[in-house]
C-alpha cells in the first residue's frame, strides 16, 4: 500500500497523560501528514517543545487548547473538524495514554485503502495471549458491554467496539451530525450508533491492548449506572428509525407481531398466576395454553426479528 498517496491525519485527545504522550508521538510513522493533538483543558502540563522535538519533521503538528473540559468524544470531534479542515482523507484516532500499538496503524488504513471498508477499528479479543494480560474484572465488564453495544448499534459482527483505537475515511466524518455524538465515554458507542445509519462498512483489526501503570481517568463503576440507560435509548431509537420511520420490512412484521405476544403472554399469564393462588384453585387448562402459545409464539418472532437484525447489519457489497 502507498500511504503517501493519502492524506493521514492522527487526532490525540489529550489529558492527563504528561508520561506517555512522547511514547506516543515517538511511534508515529512518518508516511502521516499531520499530528492534532487537543488538550481537553488537561490539569497537567503538556510537554509541547518536547512533543515538536520527538515528532518527524515531515508531520505537520496541530495544537488546539480546550478553554473547558468537554471529555474524550468532545476533544476528539474538535480533532475531526481539524482534519477535515485540512483535507484529510483519513484520520486515525488515537489515545494519550500509550496502551495503543501504533505498529497496527497500517492494518487499520490497509482495507479503507483498499475500499473494504469506511471504518477500521481495533479488536483486542481476537489475541488470546494478550487478552489474557487484561485485568480480570475490565476484560469480563468489556466482554459484557461488548455484547450489549452490538445490540443497541446494530453491529453485531464487530466485537470489542470501546476500543478508541481507529481509523475513518473523512467522506463518512462529514455526513455525521457530531451533536448527536456523545462528548464523554460514550462517544465510542454514539459514532457506531450514527454509522449504523449510513451504512458504513465497519472491519475489526485483531491487536492486542497495552496496560501499563498509566491510571485510566475512567471510574470503571460508574459505567453500569453511565451506559445502561444511554444503551437502551440508542436501541429504541434505532429499531424505531431503522424498521418503522426509515423502512418497514420483515423485520418490522416480526417485532409488530412477537413483541405484542410475549408481553400478552407475560403480562397476562403473571395476573392469572397471581390471581389463581390467591383463590387456591388451580388455573384452567385452556388459560395455561393459551399463555404458553402467546408466549412460545411471541418468543420465536423475536428471535427471528434478532437472526433479522443480525443479517442486515452493514456489510461491503
Amino acid at each position: 500500500m502507498k500511504y503517501e498517496n493519502h492524506h493521514i491525519s492522527i487526532v490525540i485527545p489529550y489529558y492527563n497523560a504528561e508520561n506517555e504522550i512522547i511514547k506516543v508521538v515517538s511511534a508515529i510513522p512518518e508516511y502521516v501528514n499531520d499530528l492534532i493533538i487537543v488538550n481537553d483543558a488537561s490539569p497537567d502540563n503538556l510537554p509541547a517543545a518536547e512533543i515538536k522535538k520527538t515528532l518527524n519533521n515531515k508531520i505537520q503538528l496541530y495544537f488546539i487548547e480546550n478553554n473547558k473540559n468537554l471529555g474524550v468524544g468532545g476533544a476528539t470531534k474538535i480533532g475531526f473538524e481539524k482534519a477535515i479542515s485540512n483535507g484529510a482523507d483519513i484520520v486515525i484516532k488515537v489515545d494519550a495514554d500509550n496502551q495503543m500499538d501504533l505498529t497496527f496503524i497500517p492494518d487499520l488504513l490497509n482495507p479503507l485503502i483498499s475500499k473494504t471498508s469506511e471504518v477500521a477499528k481495533g479488536n483486542r479479543f481476537r489475541d488470546f495471549k494478550a487478552l489474557s494480560k487484561m485485568p480480570f474484572f475490565r476484560r469480563i465488564g468489556n466482554l459484557i458491554l461488548s455484547f450489549l453495544i452490538k445490540m443497541a448499534t446494530g453491529y453485531w459482527h464487530n466485537f470489542d467496539p470501546t476500543n478508541g483505537f481507529f481509523a475513518i475515511q473523512t467522506k463518512i466524518l462529514k455526513k455525521i451530525d457530531f451533536s448527536k455524538i456523545s462528548n464523554r465515554y460514550y462517544f465510542e458507542t454514539s459514532l457506531l450508533a450514527e454509522l449504523y445509519f449510513h451504512k458504513a462498512v465497519i472491519q475489526d483489526v485483531a491487536m492486542p491492548a497495552i496496560y501499563g501503570d498509566e491510571k485510566s481517568n475512567m471510574q470503571v463503576w460508574k459505567m453500569p449506572f453511565i451506559f445502561t440507560p444511554k444503551l437502551i435509548s440508542t436501541f429504541c431509537k434505532r429499531i424505531i428509525k431503522s424498521y418503522f420511520l426509515y423502512d418497514f420490512n420483515l423485520g418490522s412484521i416480526y417485532l409488530l407481531s412477537g413483541l405484542p405476544l410475549f408481553l400478552f403472554g407475560f403480562g397476562f399469564g403473571t395476573y392469572t398466576w397471581i390471581d389463581y393462588a390467591s383463590k387456591d384453585i388451580l388455573t384452567p387448562t385452556g388459560t395455561i395454553m393459551i399463555i404458553t402459545l402467546a408466549l412460545i409464539l411471541g418468543f420465536q418472532l423475536l428471535l427471528q426479528a434478532i437472526q433479522f437484525d443480525i443479517i442486515n447489519t452493514p456489510k461491503a457489497n
